[in-house]
């Protein structure tokens, strides 16, 4: 049996169907016998109404920011729901989001195998590359004279600590653009100062950059920096 949260997404193909019902009843029962019973909870759903060949999807991408600010994972109801797309996997896989199937919860099957090698292929793909590059820059470090190590008061390259700053920067700003609707939702409801939104968002759920310990004011003071920047 599952527990925890979950943010559900479901997927019709036309607006008739969105507005009947038909197809999502079937999903929403295919999330339920997945679930299984337990203590778990739906935090939101989110429905779009778009042909699977479209990678533009308003709300699946609601739906992944939601899951990264509540670190909890996306739950779909089948895999052909979201996506035959190799390329749309890379993407999702590089969202930083646990994303589940409940038509393959043991990864069984042809469809199942398929996914996962896909998934995993893509993954080694991205390993290899970075792990590629970083000791590319070693080598040419080492091959100038720059002394290599762990933190003894040895030089990093400076190639591959611009990497890891630069990495730093890109999360910090993914991160950043996942806030801003809620931020901007909450600052809607007359709510602006940086407590009085550190206390919305610490009830919406919300975690920290962190995931520890609860949002305060000079947390949200920073956000709202490189939102204006």
């Amino acid at each position: 049996m599952a527990s925890g949260g979950f943010i559900t997404y479901l997927r019709v193909s036309t607006d008739r169907q969105g507005k009947s019902g038909l197809g999502l009843d079937a999903q929403r029962e295919a999330v339920r016998v997945y679930l299984n019973g337990g203590n778990w909870k739906i935090l939101a759903e989110h429905v779009e109404v778009e042909s699977g060949r479209n990678d533009a999807r308003p709300a699946l991408d609601a739906a992944l920011a939601e899951a990264r600010l509540k670190r909890v994972p996306l739950l779909v109801a089948k895999v052909d729901r979201l996506t035959r797309s190799v390329a749309f996997l890379s993407r999702l896989l590089a969202s930083g989001v646990e994303v589940r199937f409940c038509d393959l919860p043991q990864i069984e099957g042809p469809a199942g195998k398929f996914m996962l090698n896909q998934m995993v292929a893509v993954a080694e793909l991205e390993a290899g590359l970075i792990s590629a590059r970083t000791k590319a820059a070693l080598a040419a470090a080492k091959a100038r004279g720059t002394k290599l190590g762990g933190n003894r008061g040895v030089v990093m390259s400076a190639a591959v600590s611009e990497a890891g700053r630069a990495a730093l920067s890109a999360k910090a700003s993914a991160r950043t653009a996942d806030l801003a609707p809620v931020i901007a939702e909450i600052q809607a409801e007359g709510i602006t100062s940086a407590r009085g939104i550190a206390i919305a968002l610490n009830e919406r759920g919300i975690e920290t950059s962190t995931g520890k310990g609860q949002w305060q004011a000079v947390q949200v003071q920073r956000v709202l920096a490189r939102l204006e920047a």
